[in-house]
């Protein structure tokens, strides 16, 4: 396993915006990229991936909102999730994912509420 590091996050009003990060070590530019989220009282769903060759995937909950991408620096890689007219039904605790290393970021809340 390795040690993903998540940033950003927090309470935002209905239609607002949220960007989150989720760092890796360099080694693991090889491996496809993925974010989830856990909404309390619920099981964890996918929400969208970005494979090695930066093809992009999301769940139809979020098509149209959300941007996932990554960046690529000498011994870090960092994908973000952009998250756009956020919903109060996006509010969950979002996870990133390295899909090679079965690894998984910390967590960080997202409350989207008036």
């Amino acid at each position: 396993q390795v040690q993903l590091v998540q940033s950003g996050g927090g309470l935002v009003q209905p239609g607002g915006s949220l960007r989150l990060s989720c760092t890796a070590p360099g080694f693991t530019r090889h491996s496809a990229m993925a974010w989830y989220r856990q909404a309390a009282g619920k099981q964890r769903e996918w929400v969208s991936s970005i494979s090695i060759d930066g093809s992009t995937d999301y769940a139809d909950s979020v098509k149209g909102r959300f941007t996932i991408s990554k960046d690529k620096a000498k011994d870090t890689v960092t994908v973000y999730l952009q998250m756009n007219s956020l919903k109060a039904e996006d509010t969950a605790m979002y996870f990133c994912n390295c899909v090679d290393f079965s690894s998984w970021g910390q967590g960080t809340q997202v409350t989207v509420s008036s």
